[in-house]
């Protein structure tokens, strides 16, 4: 579903009044959290997918790690998960779903978190993700809106998986950058988070199937714009040849037709988003995580994320003061 068609749908919804609520779905947060004590609060969240690659037990680790990363971008703690699976047990075999579980539960590990269950439902088309539970301190919740003026963003995996994966599924990705893909989507983000937790992180959120321009946009409050250096922004090049031929995934498209009200391009003739500006709204699976944090810090956490392996991670932008409060364009990318 689209930024414009969730919004639509979610904010007439009236949730009961309740102390303990901390973070619901009126902030358009990557997960809800519920107070338990003055220390401990529950984060929640729930995610699936459809196929991105052809291997099953790939799969389910990209979906699982999909739905984990809405924990680590609230700054929580995963402890549980329950499996969500949507398939066709006439036309699927068993050994095939079975792989799913399997690339599923590998990363719930990875991720500290234990299995406790899950649902199923008939269904023609083919899903799997997880609804998962973690916790974290009420006092330290990364929203998504807190960035300051001065603040600098840095993002921790490529964009272009939209593309990418539109492209493997019509058999034209090779199976180097197929396999290249993979490893991307299928990291999970708790590196970058506990990393992270070093920091002053003013906001945070992972750029998903909003793309980075939708996640983005979502980061804003009404005291600041974002400017984008966009030659700084971490991109798999291949996915700039299948862009160029139209291999752009339909969410994606909703997602230019949704914010470009709100975005400015002042591109430069060498910028690799020139008459590509579609790839910065490129609906991404389990992408990386986006910081907003104070200037004088971010050399350190580039130099740490990247000793931990994270070698794609950039300082992408800067958070602006908004002077002109009529116009509608709060994103600009040079």
């Amino acid at each position: 579903m689209g930024l414009e068609d969730l919004s639509q749908i979610a904010t007439p919804l009236k949730n009961l009044a309740n102390d303990n609520i901390l973070v619901d779905f009126r902030g358009n947060e990557d997960a809800g959290v519920y107070r338990l004590t003055p220390e401990i609060a529950l984060v929640q969240t729930a995610d699936f997918i459809t196929p991105v690659v052809n291997d099953p037990y790939v799969y389910g680790q990209i979906a699982a790690a999909n739905a984990l990363s809405d924990v680590y971008a609230m700054g929580g703690i995963v402890k549980c998960a329950l499996n969500l699976m949507m398939w066709d047990s006439c036309r699927i075999p068993q050994e095939y779903a079975s792989a799913i579980l399997e690339g599923g539960l590998s990363k719930i590990k990875e991720a500290g978190g234990v299995l406790v269950g899950g649902h199923t439902v008939s269904d023609s088309e083919q899903k799997y993700g997880l609804s998962v539970s973690g916790i974290i301190n009420p006092q330290r919740i990364w929203r998504n809106n807190g960035a300051q003026v001065g603040d600098v963003l840095v993002l921790t995996k490529p964009i272009g998986m939209g593309v990418l994966t539109t492209a493997l599924k019509a058999n034209m990705l090779d199976s180097k950058v197929a396999d290249k893909i993979s490893r991307i989507m299928a990291a999970l983000n708790r590196k970058a988070c506990e990393i992270a937790k070093d920091f002053d992180i003013h906001a945070c959120t992972d750029i998903t199937g909003f793309g980075l321009l939708g996640h983005l946009s979502e980061m804003l409050n009404p005291k600041i714009n974002i400017h984008l250096d966009s030659q700084s922004i971490p991109l798999v090049e291949e996915a700039i040849e299948f862009a160029k031929m139209g291999i752009i995934p339909g969410g994606s498209c909703g997602n230019e037709r949704a914010i470009k009200h709100l975005c400015e391009f002042r591109l430069k003739s060498d910028s690799k988003f020139r008459d590509l500006e579609i790839l910065l709204f490129d609906a991404q699976t389990s992408g990386g995580l986006v910081f907003a944090l104070p200037q004088g810090q971010v050399k350190m956490l580039l130099e740490r994320l990247k000793e931990a392996g994270i070698e794609s991670a950039q300082m992408i932008g800067v958070v602006e003061s908004r002077v002109d409060t009529l116009t509608q364009v709060r994103i600009f990318v040079e």
